[in-house]
C-alpha cells in the first residue's frame, strides 16, 4: 500500500510521486491550505493539501490526531524561509493528491509530544499509544538490531539455536517458580522456568557442545527498576571449555555489539576478584566510572573511646570503612543529613563524617562531632585515606554485610550526584566468587545455583566448604550485571558433594534434580556458559532509566499488566477443570 516510509523521504526524490501510509501526527490549518506532519515507525514527512484537489482535501479536512492515511503526492523542496533543520525530513514536503482515511480514532489519552506529563499508568495501560511515540520506537528498534547482532555472532561462531521447554518441573533455583495447574494430572503442577539451567546442561549431555537460545525466563519476585516477572536471556553453553573460553568469546561477542550497533569501541576488560570487588568498592558490580574506593580502618579504630567504631574493629563479622569524597566539604548539612538517610535503607544506623577543612591545623581544621574520640589515630586516618583540604569522609561501621551495601550504594549516589565519573563506559569481569553463602538460618546457600562448579576437589571441598571458591565469573558494566554465568559441575561425586554441603539428601536431590544426575551419570562432558539480560544491556545502551523502557509491554512494580488488566479472574468451569477450588473468606465475601 505504500512506496516509502516517511523518514525515508528527502531531497534526491524531489518531483517523484510516493505513496505514504501512516498516523497523523499533527494537522494545521493554514488559510484554506491544510498542512498533515504523517507519522510511521521511520519518522515524520510534512504533507500539503490544496482546495484545487477537493476529494484530497475534504478527507484532510476531516483527519484528526492519530487517524490512520493513506497519502499520494509529489515531493516538492519546501519554500524558502519553511525549511525544518531540526527534522530529517524538513528540506522536502510531499504535495498530496490523493489522500484516503484508512481508519478514524478516537482522542488519544495523551500527546505523543506531551508523555511527559502523563502518569508511568496511563502510558501502560494505553501502551499502543506509547509505543508510537519516537523514543520507544527507537529503543525497540535498537533491541531489534542487538538481537540481530548476537545472533549474528552465535551462528558465526558454531553455536546452534535450540529452544527448550516452556512449561517444565519446579526445581530451586532462587526464586520463586510461577506455577501453571495441569489438567491432566489432576492436583499437579508444572512450573514456568526460572532459566533454561538443567535443559542447556543436557544438550551438553546430548552433544549439541554448542547452544544458544535468546529466551524467556520468569521468576515470581519483589520488583524493581531491573526486574521483571517475565525477562529475556541470551543463553549461552559450550562443551570442553574452560572460563578463559567463555569469557573471552562472550567478551569479544559484546565488543563487537557495540561496534557494530553504537560505533562504541569498549576497552579491554579488566578482571576483579569478588573479595577485591567488596573490599574496594562494596559492591560484586562495582561501576568504576566513579574514582571512588572505600578504604579499611580497622585496625587504626580497635582501640579508640567510640563504641560505635571501636565494636565493630573488634567483632569477627565487623568492619569499619571510609570512603573519601574529594571536594565533599562543600556538602551542607542538609546534603549530608540526606545521605544519613540514604544508607538507612541499606541498615546502617547512623553515617559519621569529617570535612578536612585545613590539614596544616591539624585536628583544628577538621569538622566533625566524632573528632574528639580520635585524637590518637587521626593523622594517621588522614594519611591513609589521602585526605587533602576540601575532601570529606564518611564512615561505614557495623556488620560487614551492612558496610558494604550502604557504602557501596552511598559511593554510586554521590558519584550520580556531584557527576564525577570518568569514562562514559566501564566494563569489567568479576571472578573469583565464594561458592556458598550463609542464608538468614546460618545454613549454606549455593552463592549462584547449586550447578556450579567449584575451583577445588571433592575432598577439599567436604573439609572447607565455608572458603570455597567456584568457577563462576559476572559480566559488569556502568554497576549493572549484564550478565553471569560458570563452569558447571560435570561429574557425580562433585555434584553430591555440594549437595551435601548444602545440606541436600540423596533423596532430595533424586525428588528435585533426578533427570539431571540421571544426564550427568551418562557421560557428561565438562561445559560452562554464560547467560546476559537482554532486557538491561537493551537499557544500558539505549540509556533508559528501567527495563520497563525496553520492553514492549512490560508489567508493573506490582507485577500487574494495565492494559489487559492482567493477572484476572478465571470461570468456575475453569477452575474445575484444573481440579481447584477457591476459598471464600468469610471477612469480605470474596475468595482466595
Amino acid at each position: 500500500m505504500r512506496s516509502h516510509y516517511c523518514g525515508q523521504l528527502n531531497e534526491s526524490l524531489v518531483d517523484q510521486e510516493v505513496t505514504l501510509c501512516g498516523w497523523v501526527h499533527r494537522r494545521r490549518d493554514h488559510g484554506g491550505v491544510i498542512f498533515l506532519d504523517m507519522r510511521d515507525r521511520d519518522g515524520i514527512a510534512q504533507v500539503v493539501v490544496d482546495p484545487d484537489t477537493p476529494d484530497a482535501f475534504a478527507n484532510a479536512d476531516r483527519a484528526r490526531s492519530e487517524y490512520v492515511l493513506r497519502i499520494t503526492g509529489r515531493i516538492r523542496m519546501r519554500p524558502e524561509g519553511t525549511q525544518n533543520a531540526n527534522m530529517p525530513t524538513g528540506l522536502i514536503e510531499v504535495l498530496a493528491t490523493q489522500v484516503d482515511v484508512l481508519n478514524t480514532a478516537v482522542t488519544p489519552p495523551f500527546q505523543l509530544d506531551e508523555h511527559g506529563k502523563v502518569g508511568e499508568d496511563v502510558r501502560l495501560k494505553y501502551r499502543y499509544i506509547d509505543l508510537r511515540r519516537p523514543e520507544m520506537i527507537d529503543r525497540l528498534r535498537l533491541r531489534s538490531r542487538i538481537t540481530h547482532s548476537v545472533r549474528a555472532y552465535l551462528e558465526d561462531n558454531g553455536f546452534l539455536d535450540i529452544e527448550t521447554p516452556i512449561l517444565t518441573r519446579a526445581t530451586p533455583e532462587g526464586a520463586r517458580d510461577y506455577l501453571v495447574p495441569s489438567r491432566t494430572h489432576a492436583g499437579e503442577f508444572f512450573a514456568l522456568p526460572q532459566s533454561p539451567q538443567l535443559f542447556k546442561q543436557l544438550l551438553m549431555v546430548a552433544g549439541f557442545d554448542r547452544y544458544y537460545q535468546i529466551a524467556k525466563c520468569f521468576r515470581d519476585e519483589d520488583l524493581r527498576a531491573d526486574r521483571q516477572p517475565e525477562f529475556t536471556q541470551i543463553d549461552i553453553e559450550a562443551s570442553f571449555v574452560e572460563e578463559d573460553d567463555v569469557m573471552g568469546m562472550t567478551e569479544e561477542m559484546i565488543r563487537r555489539l557495540f561496534a557494530e550497533v553504537l560505533d562504541v569501541s569498549l576497552p579491554q576488560f579488566p578482571r576483579m576478584t569478588w573479595h577485591d570487588a567488596m573490599r574496594r568498592y562494596g559492591s560484586d558490580k562495582p561501576d568504576l566510572r566513579i574514582p571512588l574506593e572505600l578504604v579499611d580502618v580497622d585496625d587504626l579504630m580497635k582501640d579508640v573511646d567510640f563504641k560505635v567504631f571501636s565494636g565493630p574493629a573488634n567483632a569477627d563479622d565487623g568492619r569499619v570503612a571510609v570512603l573519601k569524597v574529594p571536594g565533599g566539604a562543600k556538602l551542607s548539612r542538609k546534603e549530608i543529613d540526606e545521605y544519613t538517610s540514604f544508607v538507612g535503607i541499606y541498615g546502617a544506623r547512623g553515617l559519621a563524617w569529617i570535612k578536612v577543612n585545613d590539614r596544616s591545623k591539624g585536628i583544628e581544621g577538621l569538622q566533625s562531632p566524632i573528632v574528639k574520640f580520635m585524637e590518637g589515630v587521626i593523622e594517621t586516618l588522614l594519611d591513609r585515606v589521602d585526605a587533602e583540604d576540601g575532601d570529606i569522609l564518611f564512615f561505614g561501621a557495623d556488620r560487614t554485610k551492612v558496610v558494604n551495601e550502604a557504602l557501596g550504594a552511598l559511593r554510586v549516589k554521590i558519584g550520580g550526584d556531584l557527576e564525577l565519573y570518568t569514562q562514559p563506559w566501564a566494563p569489567l569481569w568479576v571472578v573469583d566468587f565464594p561458592m556458598f553463602e550463609c542464608d538468614d538460618s546460618g545454613r549454606l546457600a549455593a552463592l549462584h545455583h547449586p550447578f556450579t562448579a567449584p575451583a577445588c576437589d571433592p575432598e577439599t571441598l567436604k573439609r572447607d566448604p565455608e572458603n570455597a571458591l567456584s568457577r563462576a565469573y559476572d559480566m559488569v558494566l556502568n554497576g549493572t550485571e549484564l550478565g553471569g554465568g560458570s563452569i558447571r559441575i560435570h561429574d557425580q561425586t562433585m555434584q553430591r558433594q555440594v549437595f551435601e554441603a548444602l545440606g541436600i539428601s540423596d533423596e532430595e536431590a533424586r525428588e528435585k534434580f533426578g533427570f539431571l544426575l540421571d544426564g550427568l551419570a551418562h557421560g557428561a562432558p565438562p561445559h560452562g556458559g554464560l547467560a546476559f539480560g537482554l532486557d538491561r544491556l537493551v537499557m544500558l545502551m539505549t540509556g533508559g532509566r528501567t527495563i520497563r523502557d525496553v520492553i514492549a509491554f512490560p508489567k508493573t512494580q506490582s507485577a500487574a499488566c494495565l492494559m489487559t488488566e492482567a493477572p484476572g479472574t478465571v470461570s468456575n468451569e475453569q477452575l474445575k477443570e484444573l481440579h481447584i477450588r477457591l476459598r471464600q473468606k468469610a471477612s469480605d465475601n470474596t475468595t482466595s
